[in-house]
């Protein structure tokens, strides 16, 4: 494979991580948050720091960086997950402003503003990084078809009623809150391992209102979805390169369509383009059909 080409697979594969991660809090469990990029500024700041200053091997401060980065999330969820969703969202918000202004005040390790760039090479990582992708991807759908998940569904579906079946919201808030923490600190590892810099602006609300844009672009409650819309609409400015119309090259408006895009679905696919539907082989069998009878009714035309 070529360099563009690893490019594009560790690109994909990392907005497919940050999305899962994403997909188990506010799709399972109904909390939006747009703090989800810290969690990935903790990890790979602590990672490569601590690599490049203690001379320790990387899949050691790899695991420091995301052990870390859920400890966090276990303190920061103990008293913001008490407050009401749309409070939640707000302090989320509060809270990656704050982990980024703590990377600039450690300017002296992190190189502040400018970007952390003493991050060693790895071999062989696209396969790595394309099987981490693969194992999130599986863990989350087991989550998802998991008496856990079930209960966080429930949570989302209706908080009261969950509480009345013996639920124990608070915990289970808690719990998914982690769990999504923690998909997005491996994220931001595979990120600073791929770029081989890092910077705060790299992780800011910003980033993490684009995690929210394209789970719900994909589908609110479809993992399928979500990787989908993950994989395709961070390839899309690729794919507009070299499509130009009345001599206009389609690549210096794709900012324009990227929202465009957003806007049509958001009025005429509330629920994102698979809604609810999962891809499955009865799925599958059932769409092969579907495009058999209308070729043979075309035929017999």
């Amino acid at each position: 494979m070529s360099a563009y080409q690893i490019s594009l697979i560790t690109l994909t594969c990392i907005s497919v991580i940050t999305v899962s991660g994403v997909f188990t809090m506010t799709s399972l469990a109904g909390m939006f948050s747009l703090g989800q990029a810290a969690y990935m500024s903790i990890s790979a700041y602590l990672t490569f720091c601590l690599a490049r200053y203690l001379n320790l091997p990387i899949w050691l401060t790899a695991i420091v960086g995301i052990v870390m980065s859920g400890i966090v999330a276990f303190i920061i969820s103990l008293p913001s997950l008490r407050l009401r969703r749309d409070y939640f969202a707000l302090l989320s918000v509060g809270f990656g402003g704050m982990v980024l202004a703590i990377v600039i005040l450690l300017g002296k390790w992190t190189n502040a503003a400018v970007g952390f760039s003493k991050i060693p090479k790895v071999n062989h990582l696209v396969w790595i990084i394309l099987g981490i992708t693969v194992l999130i991807v599986f863990v989350v759908r087991n989550i998802k078809y998991s008496r856990f998940g079930r209960m966080c569904i429930a949570l989302k579906t209706d908080e009261i009623a969950a509480r009345s079946f013996g639920i124990n919201v608070y915990g289970l808030k808690v719990k998914i809150y982690v769990v999504a923490s923690v998909i997005a600190a491996v994220g931001g590892i595979c990120f600073g391992l791929r770029n081989r810099v890092i910077a705060p602006d790299s992780f800011d609300w910003s980033a993490s209102a684009e995690m929210q844009i394209l789970l719900f672009f994909g589908g609110t409650n479809s993992l399928t979805g979500s990787v989908l819309s993950a994989a395709s609409l961070k390839l899309l400015p690729e794919f507009l390169k070299g499509v130009s119309i009345f001599g206009m090259n389609l690549h210096d408006f794709r900012t324009t369509i990227y929202c465009i895009l957003i806007i049509l679905i958001i009025n005429f696919r509330t629920k994102g383009l698979m809604g609810e539907k999962e891809l499955s082989f009865k799925l599958i069998q059932k769409l092969a059909k579907k495009i058999n009878r209308t070729v043979k009714k075309g035929g017999s035309k």
